[in-house]
Formats: structure tokens, sequence, C-alpha cells
């Protein structure tokens, strides 16, 4: 059996053939393709060789198609045509590429809704956002910002903080009346969920409650998810201010007693040092700062 490109002709023929069909003179074609008329007359009469066809009728005023030249032709720009659109495909974006890697929760209740600015502000970026999840640093593939929830220490890194936030308990309404949630130390006989990424000790010390960190209650590595789960009446649930703002404005969550304490952790813009120097990556945290600089 025969190997199909070896039924393929040259391409420096099939150029040929298409320069003199698409500009009617050999002479016109050897212009373009820089070659003499006479190689591309030497071209043509090889591919007519290989097809078994005759594919010009050569005429005092230059060369026009027969009937099978037109017929091969719409095959042979066809080809091209894909060949161009293949080469798209693989040609670098002449937009820049921006990597930014995210916590859930930051990209539900904070990001989303303001990237649509971004966008229209930065047309020229070619943006691609992942999760990662907070506290491991792990997200899908290397970032040029990462998002990160935590203390702040990132050795080695440029670290800036977004935002400061404060602590609240929240819980449900409904959950509030039914176990009779008035003073902070009523929470004795409530639930209290717990989560990795925000520990109750620094809420119960403004509370003026000596109390060491919980260990029972249900536990969830996801902010989003503990405050849906406070809503839905599981019990009284850590949270900040910020993230937790959905749930309070809709009133499915309330922040109890009165009390608030600075958040042990916040978000930080992440980047490489060598990534200070991309002005895309300046101006994204630039942005950034100044998007989430009021709630």
């Amino acid at each position: 059996m025969s190997h199909p490109l070896r039924n393929v002709p040259p391409m420096h023929a099939l150029a040929a053939f298409e320069a003199v069909a698409r500009m009617g003179g050999f002479a016109q074609a050897a212009d373009e393709l820089c070659v003499t008329p006479s190689a591309v007359s030497h071209r043509i009469r090889q591919l007519e060789t290989l097809l078994g066809a005759t594919l010009f009728e050569r005429t005092s005023g230059g060369a026009r198609l027969t009937t099978a030249g037109r017929l091969y032709l719409d095959t042979v720009s066809a080809a091209f045509d894909q060949l161009a659109q293949a080469g798209t495909l693989l040609r670098p974006s002449e937009r820049e590429r921006l990597r930014v890697s995210v916590p859930p929760t930051f990209a539900r209740q904070i990001l989303m809704a303001r990237l649509p600015e971004y966008l229209r502000l930065r047309p020229d970026v070619e943006l691609e956002v992942h999760v990662s999840i907070p506290l491991q640093d792990v997200t899908a593939e290397a970032a040029d910002v990462d998002i990160r929830w935590g203390r702040g220490d990132y050795p080695e890194r440029c670290v800036i903080r977004l935002f400061d936030d404060q602590m609240v308990a929240l819980a449900a309404p409904a959950y509030v009346a039914a176990q009779a949630l008035v003073v902070p130390a009523d929470l004795a006989r409530a639930t209290l969920l717990r989560s990795p990424l925000l520990p109750w000790r620094p809420w119960f010390e403004a509370a003026a409650l000596d109390w060491s960190e919980p260990e029972r209650g249900a536990v969830f590595n996801d902010m989003g998810m503990l405050c849906e789960v406070a809503a839905a009446g599981l019990g009284v649930a850590p949270g900040t201010r910020r993230l937790a703002a959905a749930w309070m404005d809709t009133g499915r969550l309330v922040p109890l007693f009165g009390v608030a304490a600075p958040s042990p952790f916040a978000y930080y813009a992440v980047t490489d040092r060598g990534g200070q120097s991309r002005p895309v990556v300046v101006d994204f945290i630039d942005w950034l700062l100044a998007a989430v600089a009021t709630p």
C-alpha cells in the first residue's frame, strides 16, 4: 500500500498553480513567488504530469484555467485556507497572558463581580483564573498572581495585603431565636461550626470568653460552605464581614452580640519577585487593590 503523502504534489508546485490561477499569468505569479517565469512554467508542467490533467490554457494574454483546473483550484484553495487557520491556532496571541489563582470564596464573593470592569479596562490581556485551595497553596497551574488566604508569611515572594477584615460569629436568625442566644456565654449551648481557615480563639478573646478552640462540631475547609451551612441552621460559624456580606445583606446570617475581632488571616496578592517587572502584573494588583478598597 502506498503512503498517502506520496500522492501529494510538491508544495512549490501547488503554490505556483494557485498564484497563476489567482493572478492570471505566469509572469505575475513569478514576481509574487520571487522566481523566474520559466520556473513557474516548469512547476505547473510538473503538477499537470502528476495529476494527468491540463490545468491551464496558455494564451498570448496569460493563462486561463481549464475545467479541470477550476475544479482543482477549489480543492487547493480550501487546503491553503485550512493551513492558514491552523497556523493562527499555534501563533502566540497578541494579547498578553495573565494567570491568576484565587481561593473559591474570594472568587465567588469578591472577585467575580468586579472582573468585568478589569476586562473592560484591559482588553489587551488574556486573563486566566484558576481555583486554589486556601492555606495549601495548591492550584491547577503556576500563576503570575496568587491570591492567598493566610498570615502573609511567604518567604522569597512579593506580598501585598489586599484589605483588613473583622471576624464575627454568624448564625441564622431562626437558630439564634431557637437557642436563645443573647450574650456570648450562651454559645456554650450552641453548636460551633469549625474551619481550619478561621480559628475561633480571636473572637472568644474579643467576647471576653476564656475558651479554648472547639474540639467538636462539623469542619469545613471552604468559607462559602461554612456560611451556607450556618445559614441552613446547622450552628454558629466564625466568619468575616467581607466574606459573609452576601449572606448578611440578605438576612440569612446575622452577626452575634455586637462583638468583632480583627481577623487573624487576610487575603494577600503574592507574586514571584520577577513578576514585579511585568507591567501587566503590577497593573492587575493595583487595579485589585482599588477594586476591593471599599466593600
